[in-house]
This record gives structure tokens, C-alpha cells and sequence, in this order.
């Protein structure tokens, strides 16, 4: 692929497994900024790597303005000890959240492990007293 291969937004769409109207929605939050030929959005190699970028923050959980923030690095010096500081404190600061999510179904699942118990032993004494 050379350096000037362009995609279109149904390109992006397929290879990524989103729809248009996301990719759309990327652009009017200002995380992508393809060119235009006529109606016709036009997207970069670059453009191709920030939505990849964008989708990686998704997953991880960032909101939009955090993976704002991130991508602003891509523009700049990357890999500057500032910019990896800065990466690390978001990693963290998800993993602490993701962590207590996991706390917190672990609990709920010892609550629903409890009230099935309590359902079924219920079932047992009815079925005892009525058979």
C-alpha cells in the first residue's frame, strides 16, 4: 500500500466492522477529518490509523474526550516521556474502574447465587408440604 492510498467511507466501515453513521459521528465529535471531493468523504492512511485509534479507545472503555486527548499525542512528538505518563495515568485509571466492576459482579453474582438457593429451598418445603 503506498503512502497515498485513500479509502472510502464504506471502506472504513467494512474493514472495521462499523457503521458509516459511526464514522460519521467520529467526524462531527472532531476525532477524524477527511477531505472531501465534492460530497464524497475522502479518508487517509492517517485517517485510517486514527479511527483504529478511536475504536482501540473505545474498547478500553476511554470516553470520547480522553481518546481526544490521546489522538492529539499522535499528532504531536509521539512517544515523549510526557505523552507515556499521561497514557499510563488513563491505563490505570481504567483498570481501577474495570477492577471494581469486577468486584461488584463478583458480589452480585454471590447475591444471586444466595437468592437461588433460598428460591430452590422454598421449592423443596412446598413440594414437601404439599406432596
Amino acid at each position: 500500500m503506498s503512502q497515498d492510498q485513500t479509502y472510502t467511507i464504506s471502506d472504513l466501515s467494512r474493514e472495521f466492522g462499523i457503521t458509516p453513521r459511526a464514522i460519521r459521528f467520529y467526524e462531527d465529535e472532531g476525532l477524524l477529518a477527511p477531505t472531501r471531493v465534492g460530497r464524497n468523504r475522502v479518508y487517509s492512511k492517517r485517517d485510517r490509523t486514527l479511527l483504529r485509534l478511536i475504536l482501540r479507545g473505545k474498547r478500553l472503555g476511554l470516553s470520547l474526550a480522553e481518546i481526544g486527548e490521546l489522538l492529539g499525542m499522535y499528532d504531536g512528538v509521539r512517544n515523549s516521556a510526557p505523552q507515556l505518563r499521561r497514557f499510563l495515568n488513563v491505563l490505570a485509571e481504567r483498570r481501577a474502574a474495570i477492577e471494581q466492576q469486577k468486584e461488584d459482579i463478583i458480589a452480585v453474582l454471590a447475591e444471586i447465587d444466595l437468592l437461588e438457593g433460598q428460591c430452590r429451598d422454598l421449592l423443596t418445603d412446598a413440594g414437601e408440604q404439599t406432596g
